[in-house]
């Protein structure tokens, strides 16, 4: 399949204002009456990423991610609509967001995503609050997870 950019449905991209004062800066990054009905976050987690270094692509079944990146580092985002019967089936999003374009970004199921942290020095970091549970409830599920990023003949790369 040759994948095509544009919009993909259900991806919701939201720009996050700083509020900066002389103590440094406020964030709203989720807030429930801006996320699609039904949509509700029931973890968060936050993650660093060295420079240069990739998280993804990867995809779940059920699971929504809801991520907030704003800050340090600066990412760009790859997306890919793998959802057969979807209108925008085989289309690809790529954008950058972080410290200089702070964005939440919600990614329903089954659209392939990574990013990767395009700062030269500085450690990028990224908050999720997703709407499922890691592992299920007290950890005892399958991880709801399908990995590309270990494939090599994936359609699903970080560099094009």
């Amino acid at each position: 399949m040759e994948w095509k950019k544009g919009t993909i449905d259900g991806v919701i991209t939201q720009k996050l204002v700083k509020y900066v004062d002389e103590r440094g800066f406020l964030t709203e990054t989720v807030r429930l009456d801006q996320l699609p009905e039904g949509l509700q976050p029931v973890m968060s987690y936050v993650s660093y990423t060295e420079p240069g270094v990739s998280r993804g692509p990867h995809e779940h079944e059920e699971q929504t991610d809801i991520f907030a990146f704003i800050g340090p580092g600066n990412f760009k985002v790859r997306l890919w609509d793998n959802r057969e019967g979807s209108e925008t089936y085989g289309k690809y999003m790529e954008f950058y967001v972080g410290q200089d374009s702070p964005t939440t970004v919600v990614i329903p199921p089954g659209i392939v995503h990574g990013y990767k942290n395009v700062s030269k020095t500085e450690r990028g970091m990224v908050i999720n609050y997703p709407d499922r549970l890691f592992m299920g409830w007290g950890k005892k599920e399958l991880i709801d997870e399908i990995r590309h990023e270990d494939d090599t003949t994936s359609p699903f790369q970080m560099e094009s």
